[in-house]
């Protein structure tokens, strides 16, 4: 295949597979968007094909030269730094003008934070939605999250870790203050995933955190369903269950932050 988008390893070496492995091994350049971190890689499977650099800055720049490689019948095959290029990552505008020019591409499966990070948030995996990395202006941002705010979805975003704590308190203004998990180097030594409500994980990265994020955050609840908890919440508080236990159960049942749940029982109480 002409062109072909590899996926590379997100965290540990090993998670990548053995058609990549195939495919970089025969490639005729390898587009990459840092050479030093995409060395690494392939010095440790003995990789030592030509490499150029393709990232966001030079992208523009780079292809018309990649184009003509391709057009020769060049072998080109593009990586970024980790997991899947042309989603976050250099790649898809390369895809889309060899589509165009009828030149013939390929997407390898593997390695992706999205995925991992959704079945670990321990919320609905089915249907999600895949929002990228949050504007950077606050008034994009916030139109951003007023048009998806009744999207009844689980939502799945990339955050920086600077930006985590601000972001968190936009989605928390527009979207209120859902069930949510940021989960933290995934496929890294210190993976880590944290689970509450938005307000929760706030408290969590206030004083700083590091390496790369995936925030998966809840859709919108129906009114129904509120109700629902709200109703049976209040029906075991009144036979005398205690509030750790119907807060437990409230929030496996419905997937309501257990801040939500003690607030509706303390009104109550």
């Amino acid at each position: 295949m002409p062109l072909t988008l590899v996926p590379t390893p997100i965290g540990n070496l090993e998670d990548i597979t053995l058609r990549a492995l195939r495919v970089l091994h025969e490639a005729d350049v390898i587009a990459c968007e840092d050479t030093r971190t995409s060395s690494i890689l392939l010095r440790h499977y003995n990789i030592t094909r030509p490499l150029t650099s393709f990232h966001v800055h030079n992208e523009n720049e780079k292809l018309s030269a990649l184009l003509d490689m391709l057009r020769r019948g060049d072998k080109v095959a593009v990586i970024s730094d980790a997991g899947t290029p042309g989603i976050s990552d250099p790649g898809w505008i390369l895809l889309k003008r060899a589509l165009d020019d009828g030149i013939e591409v390929d997407v390898l499966p593997g390695a992706s934070a999205v995925l991992p990070a959704v079945l670990m948030s321990g919320l609905a995996p089915q249907p999600f939605v895949f929002m990228g990395f949050p504007p950077e202006k606050p008034g994009e941002r916030a139109k951003l999250f007023n048009e998806i705010k009744n999207f009844p979805f689980t939502l799945c975003f990339y955050i920086s870790p600077h930006k985590a704590e601000r972001h968190l308190a936009d989605m928390i203004e527009t979207l209120g203050d859902r069930h949510a998990a940021l989960v933290r180097e995934i496929s890294k030594i210190f993976q880590e995933s944290i689970r509450g409500s938005l307000s929760e994980i706030i408290a969590r990265v206030r004083d700083g955190i590091k390496g790369e994020l995936v925030l998966v955050v809840e859709g919108e609840r129906e009114e129904t369903s509120n109700e629902a908890w709200r109703d049976e919440a209040r029906e075991l508080h009144d036979g005398g269950v205690s509030v750790k236990d119907i807060v437990k159960l409230i929030e496996g049942k419905y997937n309501i932050p257990r801040n939500e749940i003690k607030k509706e029982l303390g009104l109550r109480s």
